[in-house]
């Protein structure tokens, strides 16, 4: 499968339309993301298109339009300036005149309907089409010069398009980046910002990081854990060693999962989606070890991590339209020998539940806390966890850059976990969920099995 790059190019704001420098602290949401490894991404577009008119239409469309909208969103093009001297400084993003965002363009001879497939395929070839950060640089002031943003497009001749991107998770959380993608997606396809405009109205993206209430001075206390860390320059987790596939709930299967747990557990009243997919994979993935010959201990305890957008359950509550990242954390602790019984799934769903009902919706205990988080991370180290990247809530399929709904989003970067999933809407089954893994394929036999006979 041979990838051909054809440019690499530096998009910027468009002279005159930004501000001359931006400058933003980061903000304890921000300094516990420092050492994670970047988000990346691929949009799959079935899109029939030559390679004249991708180079001669499409390409520049998307380059006008990215430029358009970085003026609404230059975090996107700053860069993280990352303090050699820790004693003294913090990181901080900046954004100074003349800073761009890393684009490349490719054309591949892959097989695009096997890659938008949802049975197993081999997880490195997804890497021809994801971006690399630009590499770390120093400066004369004695910062580490860090890219947070870069972007690829590939055509796949006569079949569709790609539009791959990694973020520095300092960035932005996933409905900031989402937004950023919505916006973009929108000025291309409108030729313009006045769709857009209108759409935003007076809600286009702040960045002032003084709407972020901490009186306790925690993202000091969370610099002082990270700066002992040493900032290391991202790469590709080759070779993954695993496959990677998706698999769909639909609408049917979640109301099914989710009567078969009110039946054992009425006093939760209602269970979510959410609850009923994340438990149901959860055990799945841990029986599928089981299967394959994982030696656990029956009393070992497992660990269900996932975010939350916590804008909407602070108080007092912060605005919708903050980019940055404002994620609140949550956790299901469970031995693994519950998890792996009969009866699994409905304890698993009952703990998610509940922590969701009793912290994550509770505005007086999502941020409990707080000042502990970095600490308090340190017991998991070397613990079983499952992760969670992404959320239906906000569809990155729904960005439409004129090529119509993306038929299939991967999120590459759980390759470099062990494990997560990645979770968004179903384009084919209205109301159902997609859950996309990647596993050594052994495992990921073994999944697909019992997945398919638990439903």
């Amino acid at each position: 499968m041979a990838t051909t790059l054809l440019e690499t190019c530096r998009i910027q704001p468009p002279a005159g339309a930004a501000t001359a420098e931006l400058e933003l602290p980061l903000s304890f949401f921000d300094v516990l993301w420092l050492h994670f490894h970047p988000i990346r991404r691929l949009l799959f577009y079935e899109y029939s298109c030559s390679e004249s008119h991708f180079s001669e239409t499409l390409i520049p469309n998307l380059k006008e339009s990215l430029s358009l909208t970085l003026k609404h969103y230059l975090p996107v093009a700053a860069n993280l300036l990352y303090p050699i001297n820790t004693d003294d400084q913090k990181p901080v993003l900046r954004y100074a005149a003349g800073d761009s965002v890393s684009m490349k363009i490719a054309v591949s001879g892959g097989n695009f309907d096997d890659l938008v497939g949802n049975h197993p395929r081999d997880a490195d070839q997804f890497y021809d089409f994801v971006p690399e950060i630009p590499p770390v640089t120093e400066d004369s002031d004695g910062h580490k010069i860090v890219p947070v943003f870069a972007l690829q497009v590939t055509l796949f001749p006569g079949r569709g398009i790609c539009i791959g991107f990694s973020n520095h998770h300092t960035l932005g959380d996933a409905r900031s980046i989402v937004g950023f993608m919505w916006a973009w997606a929108s000025i291309a396809k409108f030729g313009g910002e006045e769709e857009f405009l209108k759409k935003q109205g007076e809600f286009l993206p702040i960045f002032d990081r003084s709407v972020i209430h901490d009186p306790l001075g925690v993202d000091g206390i969370f610099w002082k854990a990270m700066r002992n860390i040493p900032f290391k320059s991202s790469s590709f987790p080759l070779p993954t060693n695993r496959v990677r596939a998706t698999y769909t709930l639909r609408q049917s299967d979640i109301e099914k999962l989710k009567d078969s747990v009110l039946a054992k557990k009425p006093d939760l009243g209602h269970v979510s989606s959410f609850v009923v997919t994340a438990s149901y994979v959860w055990t799945t993935l841990l029986k599928s070890g089981d299967a394959v010959g994982e030696e656990v201990d029956d009393d070992v305890f497992e660990f269900f991590i996932f975010t939350v957008d916590a804008r909407g359950r602070t108080n007092p509550p912060m605005p919708l339209n903050y980019f940055g990242n404002c994620l609140g954390g949550s956790m299901a602790k469970i031995e693994h020998k519950n998890l792996v019984g009969d009866e699994g799934f409905v304890i698993a769903a009952e703990a998610i539940a509940l922590d969701i009902k009793n912290r994550v919706n509770n505005k007086d205990e999502v941020l409990k806390g707080v000042e502990n988080w970095m600490s308090d991370s340190e017991k998991f180290v070397g613990m079983r966890a499952v992760g969670v990247s992404g959320s239906p809530k906000f569809d990155l399929c729904d960005a439409d850059f004129g090529l119509g709904r993306a038929r299939k989003l991967e999120v590459v970067s759980i390759d470099g976990e062990k494990y997560s999933i990645s979770l968004c809407k179903s384009g084919g089954s209205e109301g159902g969920l997609e859950i996309g893994l990647a596993l050594p394929k052994d495992r990921m036999e073994a999944f697909a099995a019992i997945f398919a006979n638990g439903l």
